[in-house]
């Protein structure tokens, strides 16, 4: 009976004390926001040739034969193989309302070839011409065109380090005014992007000299810092 006594003692004493260890860590989670502008210094055509035909095939060889000048006009401007990409190739019937069949179904009165090619220009001074260049020989179709820094570590790296400092600004302010402190850092997460410019938009039949502004693009990072408060 007295041992009995003895661990009911013990476990009443225990008790609080484990309670206590169960008890969540208070905590604080900010996220921090920063943007870091940049010149950049390569771009991204999107461009080539859409031809029609009466027949698939008639439509593929007339696209096949246009698209081998601009691909040759390319590379004498300076474009390398690496840099030059299929992006899209598709083959479409043209359909027409005009003459139903007896049943009212459209006709199919041709067909459409497309070959888009993705172009990296690595000397933005050569930009224009290299546009120039790709129309003047056939290029027809036009997507836009990006702008893009060709090596985003360093910009990524400043972004990340001013998204950090804003959060550790914002996790001081909310517990100044809670009437707190903070701890020690218990977790830390990250979100990055990209904030190019808007694609810019060029008419195939615009004058031979092409003004392009390449402006700055930016790099974006998100951070978020989960910090004990100190008791």
């Amino acid at each position: 009976m007295r041992i009995l006594k003895m661990i009911v003692l013990s476990t009443a004493l225990v008790s609080p004390f484990a309670a206590l260890a169960d008890a969540p860590t208070p905590t604080i989670t900010v996220t921090g926001e920063a943007t870091v502008q940049a010149t950049p210094d390569m771009a991204t055509i999107s461009l080539g040739v859409t031809t029609q035909g009466a027949t698939g095939a008639e439509a593929m060889k007339a696209n096949t034969e246009a698209l081998t000048k601009v691909i040759e006009r390319l590379k004498g401007a300076g474009i390398d193989d690496k840099d030059l990409q299929t992006q899209n190739l598709s083959l479409n019937p043209v359909w027409s309302s005009e003459g139903l069949s007896s049943s009212g179904a459209q006709t199919i009165t041709g067909y459409s070839a497309a070959n888009i090619l993705s172009v990296r220009v690595r000397d933005l001074a050569g930009l224009g011409g290299v546009l120039d260049a790709a129309v003047g020989d056939g290029a027809n179709t036009l997507n836009g065109l990006s702008f893009d820094l060709s090596q985003p570590r360093p910009a990524q790296d400043e972004a990340r380090k001013a998204a950090t400092l804003d959060a550790h600004a914002r996790a001081e302010l909310l517990a100044a005014a809670a009437g707190v402190k903070l701890g020690r850092v218990l977790s830390i997460s990250e979100s990055q992007g990209y904030g190019g410019g808007m694609p810019v938009m060029y008419d195939a039949k615009a004058a031979a000299a092409v003004p392009v502004q390449a402006g700055q693009v930016g790099m974006m990072a998100s951070v978020s810092i989960t910090y004990e408060i100190a008791q």
